[in-house]
């Protein structure tokens, strides 16, 4: 489980340089753009703090359980959207693949909270 925290880490910081430029890095997702600067840095600053929330958690002798089941949620409702988008004619279909990561994850956070990565609360970091 933490090694897909510590990746998701990752994920989501190149997700927020999407968002922070989605007339340039973010059409390489498949983001609609131009969009003005504040909704870009603020979605930016949003995928960031999850980002810094999966460090955290990494990082915790005992993982929070409720705060995976968030981050599980959050990660899920943005591959729906992203779905939804396609499928409205909002979002071309790469921005389906890009946010598959998320699907991805939100699969493995799930998979953890219902047990199957249980792991004694001891075990080391």
């Amino acid at each position: 489980m933490r090694r897909a925290l510590r990746t998701s880490v990752v994920y989501n910081l190149g997700g927020a340089l999407l968002f922070a430029f989605p007339n340039s890095l973010g059409k390489l997702a498949g983001l609609p753009g131009p969009v003005p600067p504040v909704y870009g840095v603020l979605l930016a600053l949003f995928v960031a703090l999850f980002a810094g929330a999966y460090a955290w958690l990494a990082r915790q002798p005992r993982i929070d359980r409720p705060l995976v089941a968030l981050t599980a949620i959050g990660k899920a409702s943005f591959f729906v959207v992203m779905c939804l988008s396609w499928f409205l004619g909002a979002a071309p279909g790469m921005g389906v693949l890009a946010a598959s990561g998320d699907l991805i994850f939100a699969m493995i956070f799930t998979w953890w909270l219902l047990g199957g990565g249980a792991v004694a609360p001891d075990q080391p970091l």
